[in-house]
């Protein structure tokens, strides 16, 4: 018979691993941020910690950054098409399901960010947030285009678009695929992922995880540091996001849909958060 701490801890591993299938299949949609997924989930702090600790604690980061990134890359491969597709064909519907999700998991975040007592920090850096969040999304697309032919500058250029893109795996409210469109690279890392093209992947995936490991060092300093400031100006970014991919008020038969699957992304959210705080 299989032992309680057993059952619990392959529970563990199935939830971890079901949240970096969440986080993988979404963050590559427009305007969705795979930090904002992750906080939302309650899953954004072990992540942060694995990787900038990842050498005090090498076996249990190890499984754990394994099982969420086994998630992920089946996320991206499985699902991130999908999406892209109900993006296009049913936008209002779908976005409002995404809304719905984050709204399901503000409470995570305001949680982290202990507030005890109103203050002028709780308005000043909530702000700032969104207002970061805002001027970034004004940029145009192709701003910072950048393009090579073949060869060794080829493989410079995906690995420094990875770094870059690392940037909206790590922070909340900031899109990789806004990143990436930023960048004029959007349309090809999506065909590269659908063809499964290892010679654009792997030069990709190697900026990718050298800019998580830099940018995870400085944030788990400042949440360590200054973790109320940190955790209201994360809640301004995702809240950011909310107003960028917000679609509009449906009209008609669109609006018990569009509040119905509000309602669905927010409990989905919500049971899953209190799975993680049982655990």
């Amino acid at each position: 018979m299989e032992s309680e701490g057993g059952f619990g801890m392959k529970n563990h591993f199935v939830r971890t691993a079901a949240k970096g299938l969440i986080v993988g299949g979404t963050m590559l949609v427009p305007g969705v941020s795979g930090g904002t997924m992750a906080m939302i989930l309650g899953i954004y702090d072990r992540l942060v910690t694995s990787v900038s600790s990842f050498m005090k604690h090498k076996r249990a980061s190890f499984l754990f950054l394994a099982l969420f990134s086994l998630g992920g890359i089946t996320g991206m491969l499985v699902f991130a098409n999908p999406l892209l597709v109900l993006i296009e064909k049913y936008p209002m519907p779908t976005l409002y399901f995404f809304l719905g999700a984050v709204a399901g998991g503000i409470p995570v975040i305001l949680r982290q960010a202990q507030i005890e007592r109103f203050s002028w920090k709780v308005p000043f850096y909530t702000s700032l947030g969104v207002l970061l969040i805002l001027l970034f999304s004004k940029l145009p697309m192709g701003t910072f285009q950048a393009e090579a032919d073949s060869g060794v500058m080829k493989v410079l250029l995906l690995s420094a678009v990875g770094f870059v893109a690392a940037v909206g795996l790590v922070l909340p409210g900031i899109s990789v695929s806004y990143l990436l469109l930023l960048m004029g690279q959007y349309d090809i890392t999506m065909k590269a992922i659908s063809d499964f093209d290892l010679f654009i992947l792997i030069p990709l995936a190697i900026g990718v995880l050298l800019g998580i490991v830099l940018t995870t060092k400085a944030l788990e300093r400042a949440m360590k540091r200054y973790p109320q400031t940190t955790y209201l100006m994360i809640f301004g970014f995702v809240a950011g996001s909310v107003v960028e991919v917000f679609p509009g008020v449906p009209v008609g038969m669109g609006l018990p849909l569009c509040l119905g699957l509000l309602a669905a992304g927010f409990c989905l959210i919500r049971l899953l958060s209190r799975q993680e705080i049982k655990s």
